[in-house]
């Protein structure tokens, strides 16, 4: 085989088209296309070209020439030839054909990468997402007789057999694995974005494939829907940003990785930068669906972007689905994250001389004796308890401003984290979460914070929820603060959360820098009612909203506070006898 070299690289286009010549012996197992011979497109079949048939050369002593084989194929240079990229990322929306594609590449790692008994996974969230896979796999065999004289298929636990020497295929999934005795020849990761946790990719990934000659990572996936950029595929998704951005000389060389060849389809990561852009565009349809009037009809995105100009939860999804946009915003939510972003509190003065803790202590002291009301929300074991204070305008102060302050027990911080799926121990060593001794919090605590604030501030009325409240309010009326009950109704609590978004949305409120309070607030989700009226549901939540509870709380009692009052008006300077 000729190969043509570059430094320690040879490109060798007889290895390059053996893989992609494997996969267009296969047939198509879906729809329209079942029973059809497999095609690659160009965009598919460019980088698989990349990928297979870039090979690398391990340089040996001058003294010791000879031909080298690399799988079925003869070198006629000096060397060991092998595969130089480890991790084809293929990130492209939906319906362009992964599916078919994460198929014919688990046949071909099965049977035609060279692999002695070769361990192939199909790893995805959950085994009805991998079984999608699978099943494509099944139908090619069923469609091609020389397959089905190369393996045996095993429905049952879901896995296929190579005949000659026990090599499989194999679907995991995060809700069942082990976490030891793999050696993967080929990783297939479905829909990273979608895994619950890193568990299963640490797994598949750390040290796996060691004993390999050349292993393979494979990750086809559509962008995902994570708010929180917390997600193994949002990791995965900027590193390999970073990566292309390193290679096109528009980022950090530092960022390269030899070994990953990312190719990614749909629009930009900065969500002012896509409001810019005219998502109806034809143009940018195509440059995001490379497979337009093959596997998706132009008509079909036509009536989805018709349907998106007049439902803002299908624009969501036409971004985040035709588009391939990691969205920002959870779905039925109340309000959209990055509204939550653009409404940070900043202090110029203080952020050049401060950071983190450091800094967020120091803008609080700024607020020292303004006046402010308060927001209490308690629970007593799996939720977090949270108590926020809001400043209105007043002299020295131009906005509202919001503080926010967390409680949950330490006791089960780690099963917690696995089941929120969020980083408490790292949101307690930020300062934006306080965990408490034991397996339930600590209402003394909260009542010490509350009455260091109203010692700091001028606290005007703290508003509770009644459940679980009566006795700390007691006791904080009895140390002189003002309390108010704020039933949770949307009679209450309604008004509250629509003049939020209307001083949110003209910039007249802003908030100070806390992570696990942004979690809240994209959690939330509403019920309406005919007139209109919102309220927060927990139940309805995915995940914990109480920080946001707590705001809205606070917010009812700054509206029931009545206004210009005398203490005011001195503090204003426009009193006068």
């Amino acid at each position: 085989m000729t190969g043509t070299a570059t430094g320690t690289t040879v490109f060798s286009p007889a290895a390059a088209d053996y893989a992609c010549g494997f996969l267009e012996l296969l047939t198509f197992s879906k729809a329209e296309f079942a029973g059809k011979p497999f095609r690659l497109q160009d965009w598919q079949r460019k980088p698989l070209r990349e990928f297979y048939g870039t090979l690398e050369l391990e340089e040996l002593e001058e003294s010791e020439p000879r031909q080298v084989e690399t799988l079925t194929w003869t070198w006629d240079v000096p060397g060991y030839a092998a595969r130089k990229y480890q991790y084809l990322y293929l990130e492209i929306p939906k319906k362009n054909g992964k599916t078919e594609l994460a198929a014919g590449l688990a046949l071909y790692h099965l049977l035609a990468d060279g692999e002695n008994r070769p361990e192939v996974y199909l790893c995805a969230a959950d085994r009805d997402n991998a079984s999608i896979c699978y099943n494509a796999i099944v139908a090619m065999i069923d469609a091609a007789p020389w397959l089905q004289k190369l393996v045996k298929v095993r429905p049952s636990r879901k896995e296929i057999i190579r005949n000659s020497d026990g090599g499989y295929i194999r679907v995991l999934s995060a809700e069942a694995y082990s976490k030891h005795g793999y050696s993967p020849s080929c990783v297939i990761f479905d829909e990273l974005h979608a895994q619950p946790s890193r568990d299963l990719w640490d797994v598949m990934t750390f040290g796996a494939g060691s004993a390999r000659r050349q292993p393979v990572w494979i990750v086809l996936t559509t962008a995902g829907d994570d708010p929180d950029r917390k997600s193994i595929g949002w990791e995965i998704h900027t590193q390999c940003r970073r990566i292309l951005a390193a290679r096109d000389g528009t980022g950090d060389p530092a960022d390269d990785n030899p070994i990953w060849l990312p190719v990614m389809y749909g629009m930009p990561d900065d969500p002012e930068e896509c409001n810019e852009i005219d998502i109806y565009d034809e143009a940018l349809w195509r440059r995001c669906n490379p497979s337009i009037g093959v596997t998706i009809p132009l008509r079909t995105i036509r009536q989805e972007a018709r349907e998106a100009k007049q439902s803002e939860q299908k624009e969501r999804l036409f971004r985040w689905l035709r588009l391939n946009q990691w969205v920002a915003t959870k779905s039925i939510g109340w309000l959209p994250l990055p509204l939550y972003d653009r409404t940070q509190w900043h202090v110029p003065a203080l952020e050049e001389h401060y950071k983190g803790p450091e800094l967020r202590q120091k803008m609080r002291e700024s607020l020292r004796g303004k006046k402010c009301f308060g927001g209490l929300d308690l629970s007593t074991t799996t939720d977090l308890s949270a108590f926020v204070l809001e400043f209105p305008p007043q002299p020295g102060l131009d906005t509202w401003v919001v503080l926010f302050w967390a409680w949950r027990p330490q006791e089960g911080t780690t099963d917690a984290e696995k089941r929120d799926h969020v980083p408490y121990s790292d949101w307690a060593r930020a300062g934006y979460l306080s965990l408490c001794d034991g397996d339930m919090i600590d209402f003394t605590e909260i009542e010490d914070t509350i009455l260091a604030a109203s010692r700091t501030y001028r606290l005007e009325l703290l508003g509770v929820d009644p459940y679980l409240s009566r006795m700390l309010s007691g006791r904080l009326q009895d140390a002189g603060l003002n309390v108010a009950e704020i039933p949770q109704n949307m009679a209450n609590l309604s008004p509250s959360m629509k003049d939020i978004e209307v001083k949110l949305r003209e910039h007249q409120m802003v908030h100070e820098h806390n992570t696990c309070a942004r979690w809240n607030f994209g959690n939330v989700r509403c019920r309406t009612d005919g007139n209109e009226n919102i309220k927060p549901m927990k139940n309805m939540s995915i995940g914990r909203i109480d920080i946001t509870v707590a705001w809205i709380i606070a917010h009812a009692a700054a509206m029931l506070a009545p206004q210009n009052t005398l203490a005011d008006r001195i503090q204003a300077g426009t009193w006068h006898l």
